[in-house]
């Protein structure tokens, strides 16, 4: 956040809202340190998939959610807040070739986001899918993908709340967790450990 030890109203009522929020129960969730260089106030949260230490990234999925608020409103925003957010997990190799794998990772995005009643504008984002293969000493671990979404988009109110959610959504079911929704289809249980 700011120096400054009073944010602005605005401000102040997102990271109620954002933490106020209910993230979905297989998350470990915690607020960490936001970056300071990409607006004048800002709000950080990691999560982490499944059991195990928070701060070791998870073998199921990972992710980072970062709120920002500029009351100068910066043009390529379109109004005072932006959220970047971050999401990862490891997938089967099969299911990692899958042609329409990344338009289904952000329609599960941008389906969390609406079925929370999150209101935005100008999202943007990639959905990079990435296979590889262990050599030489590496061999061992064989073949292995991952599939990571990095997005942003433009809240129109302070209700950080409902963001949190859709993007905590996002993230449990690229691990392969079922939906918390009617009618979406989850990605198949996977979780072979390379090595």
């Amino acid at each position: 956040m700011s120096d400054s030890a009073v944010p602005p109203p605005e401000f102040a009522a997102a990271l109620a809202s954002l933490r106020g929020a209910a993230p979905r129960p297989e998350l470990r969730v915690s607020e960490i340190t936001a970056p300071s260089s990409l607006a004048p106030w800002a709000v950080a949260l990691s999560a982490d998939v499944g059991t195990g230490r928070h701060g070791d990234d998870s073998e199921l999925g990972t992710g980072r959610f970062v709120l920002l608020y500029d009351p100068a409103e910066p043009e390529s925003w379109g109004g005072r807040f932006r959220v970047v957010c971050f999401a990862q997990a490891p997938l089967e190799t099969d299911i990692g070739t899958d042609p329409f794998l990344a338009e289904v990772a952000w329609s599960w995005l941008v389906d969390a986001l609406d079925a929370r009643g999150a209101k935005y504008v100008a999202a943007s984002g990639t959905v990079t899918k990435i296979l590889s293969t262990g050599f030489g000493e590496l061999a061992r671990q064989g073949d292995g993908a991952e599939l990571e979404l990095r997005a942003s988009w433009t809240p129109l109110d302070e209700a950080a709340g409902p963001h949190v959610e859709g993007w905590s959504e996002l993230l449990c079911m690229l691990a392969g967790l079922p939906p918390s929704s009617e009618g979406v289809t989850a990605l198949p249980r996977r979780r072979r450990r390379r090595g």
